[in-house]
């Protein structure tokens, strides 16, 4: 049983789909206009290192639909452990909130966060990870293209956070994921290792376009420079060129393949403005499910029981 939100490999392929099911029932139940408070009186404080426009709305509203209170908390530093160490501001936190959300640089400021947390911890980004943006991914998917069995998936781009989290998806529902990108810019090796070792479906990496996107039912792309490499913008826009997802680069793809981008989207970069708004694109359809994704994760972890505790503080309890 999992306790907080951290990697999608922490989780089973059950506890996924019963996100996924719960997600989806709550983006029926907003659009037939249902009012539950099942988060009332609870607060999530919401820690952010880097900008935000998705996670930041998302998380905040998804927390005022649950009837709960969303706290934003703005670093006096730039980083998590520079101003206060990062154990003692998860132990204060925890006397206070209900639980915490964290948009970081490091993945181990998010670790340490949980680690010394007694209330759960979700990782809204790190440079390592991004699991609450596949959550919401998949479901808009599984809307377009039906269940996860025999569909394949080409991440055209950087073997980032992102892409990192998509191997992870596929490590435990029945997925096929291939990364195509240029040499020397293939996914953390421990992660394509862990993939590999445990996939439902395929998982590939190649440096070949036609390759790559034969059969591909969606093809997703990604900044290619991530906040944080800014000073590789200029060097990556040349290697990546040949990559950008273009008409072209669709038509390689399954006729129907749907066109992903998590956003915000350098148009004109790694995606032409004719597919990012032409018919095959649901980035939109993702961004919307952002919320209902990340209130289902919410919703999950910080719901309390009889005794007035969520499952993290219940398993700390028990000892």
């Amino acid at each position: 049983m999992y306790t907080d939100f951290l990697s999608l490999a922490d989780l089973t392929t059950d506890e996924i789909l019963e996100l996924l099911e719960l997600a989806d029932s709550l983006k029926a139940g907003l659009k037939a206009g249902k009012r539950e408070a099942p988060l009332a009186g609870q607060t999530l404080a919401m820690i952010f290192e880097k900008p935000s426009l998705r996670t930041r709305v998302t998380f905040e509203t998804g927390m005022y639909q649950l009837g709960g209170h969303a706290l934003l908390l703005e670093m006096v530093t730039p980083r998590l452990g520079e101003r206060e160490s990062i154990p003692d501001v998860a132990r204060n936190l925890a006397r206070w909130v209900d639980g915490i959300m964290a948009r970081t640089y490091s993945h181990d400021a998010v670790l340490q966060l949980a680690r010394h947390a007694q209330v759960p911890v979700i990782n809204a980004l790190t440079d390592r990870l991004h699991p609450c943006q596949i959550l919401a991914d998949a479901q808009a998917l599984r809307e377009h293209k039906g269940d996860f069995q025999n569909l394949k998936l080409a991440f055209v781009g950087d073997g980032n956070n992102v892409c990192a989290s998509w191997f992870n998806f596929a490590a435990r529902l029945p997925l096929n994921v291939t990364l195509v990108c240029p040499p020397g810019y293939e996914l953390e090796p421990a992660i394509a290792e862990f993939a590999r070792r445990e996939a439902r479906g395929e998982v590939k990496i190649t440096h070949d376009l036609e390759e790559g996107l034969v059969g591909a039912d969606a093809v997703y792309t990604d900044v290619w420079a991530s906040m944080g490499q800014e000073n590789e913008s200029a060097d990556r826009a040349k290697v990546f060129a040949p990559y950008q997802v273009n008409a072209r680069i669709m038509q390689l793809a399954k006729p129907g393949a749907v066109f992903m981008h998590c956003l915000p989207a350098h148009r004109g970069g790694e995606v032409t403005d004719d597919v990012m708004d032409g018919p095959q694109s649901i980035v939109l359809d993702q961004a919307e499910n952002r919320l209902h994704a990340q209130k289902a994760v919410m919703l999950t972890l910080m719901r309390k029981d009889a005794s007035g505790l969520n499952r993290k503080q219940k398993l700390v309890a028990c000892g």
